[in-house]
């Protein structure tokens, strides 16, 4: 039975991410938005609507390390796995917005979430900070947006752009908005049967509930993201697959930790761990965007694969923690003397390439 839920999630999955990215994508034609604004959007909320709903029912049932686990792990997820995956199989370029402004703002809210932990606990004050940032960031984005296609009627001329009549009409709206929607409900439902069953899996392998929250809740709350994104790289729909993820980050921290931290009885708690070994990696995570993204404006295939792999390292770290294998200390000394310091040269000498080649 636990198989059978899985498999049916993951089809709701392929489907509802499917309609998600042809409704959105056709949106943004129809009324001239920036695709990367409906994929830091649109997209990007609704593909994090699992894990809100996921952080929010863990958070009123006082399970704070599935809720925390989630939002941290589904970050650390998003950028390793799902940039990595899509970038193996499609370079994706990147928006200069997102080098700006996005990921800057993704780097310091994930700060500042560690910052709000420091005393054991994301409280319901600062559930609420978070929240109006939320709110701020959305307004900000709505005022790029209008900037942008204020310059691209410049640019035209004064003249507006030529609307897409393959897209325009309401009946057309109304069927994208349809898709949207029926999107949505598909990747929530086959979200929530996936992690149950999943959730059933890890609990009879007996894994802790911080660590299923990290890896097991995390990873199937963010396969919405994982197909749009996929999905959006190979139909040529790049700012939406780079955007869902940025978004998607900005969007767990600022919404999905906020609400969860409002809603529960007494704050949300952070375990030690998670404090001191996984929102570093988050940040460290989003840190390593920067140099990545600035190169060229472009997620190499290379780069992509530094990724992915980085991921399986993470997850294989948790494992033998969680387990207490005997391989653990090896690990941490080939991670710690070799792979951790090499990966850092690289990515230094990446940003000084990017710098030097803007500058000239």
């Amino acid at each position: 039975m636990t198989a059978l839920t899985l498999i049916a999630g993951l089809i709701l999955l392929i489907l509802g991410g499917d309609l998600l990215v042809r409704g959105a994508s056709r949106l943004a034609a129809a009324f001239g938005i920036p695709s990367l604004i409906i994929g830091l959007t649109v997209v990007a909320f609704g593909t994090s609507s699992p894990e809100l709903a996921v952080s929010v029912q863990a958070a009123v049932n006082d399970q704070a390390d599935i809720a925390v686990g989630n939002v941290v792990g589904s970050n650390i997820f998003n950028v390793l796995f799902i940039l990595g995956l899509s970038a193996l199989i499609v370079p994706l370029a990147v928006s200069s917005q997102l080098i700006r402004f996005d990921v800057p703002l993704m780097i310091g809210v994930s700060c500042a979430a560690l910052v709000m932990a420091l005393d054991g606990a994301i409280g319901r004050i600062d559930g609420v900070i978070l929240l109006a940032g939320l709110i701020v960031w959305i307004l900000l984005l709505a005022r790029l947006g209008r900037n942008e296609a204020a310059a691209t009627r410049e640019a035209a001329g004064g003249q507006a752009s030529p609307p897409d009549t393959a897209q325009s009409g309401p009946a057309r709206h109304a069927v994208n908005g349809v898709l949207i929607a029926v999107g949505l409900v598909l990747l929530v439902l086959g979200s929530r049967w996936f992690v149950d069953g999943a959730v059933t899996f890890a609990r009879w392998l007996g894994v802790t509930e911080l660590v299923i929250g990290l890896t097991v809740i995390a990873a199937g709350t963010s396969l919405p993201e994982v197909v749009t994104s996929i999905l959006a790289s190979v139909r040529g729909e790049r700012d939406i697959a780079v955007g869902n993820v940025v978004g998607s980050n900005l969007f767990n921290i600022l919404g999905v930790l906020g609400l969860s931290s409002v809603v529960a009885p007494e704050g949300l708690a952070v375990a030690a761990s998670a404090l001191w070994f996984d929102f570093p990696i988050m940040i460290a995570v989003a840190v390593a965007c920067l140099p990545i993204f600035f190169t060229g404006a472009r997620i190499e295939r290379w780069e992509g694969g530094l990724f992915f792999a980085f991921y399986f390292a993470w997850t294989g770290w948790l494992v033998l923690a969680a387990t207490g294998h005997a391989a653990l200390s090896p690990f941490n000394a080939a991670m710690t003397l070799f792979v951790l310091p090499l990966t850092a040269i690289t990515l230094l000498v990446l940003a000084l390439r990017g710098w030097r080649g803007s500058s000239s």
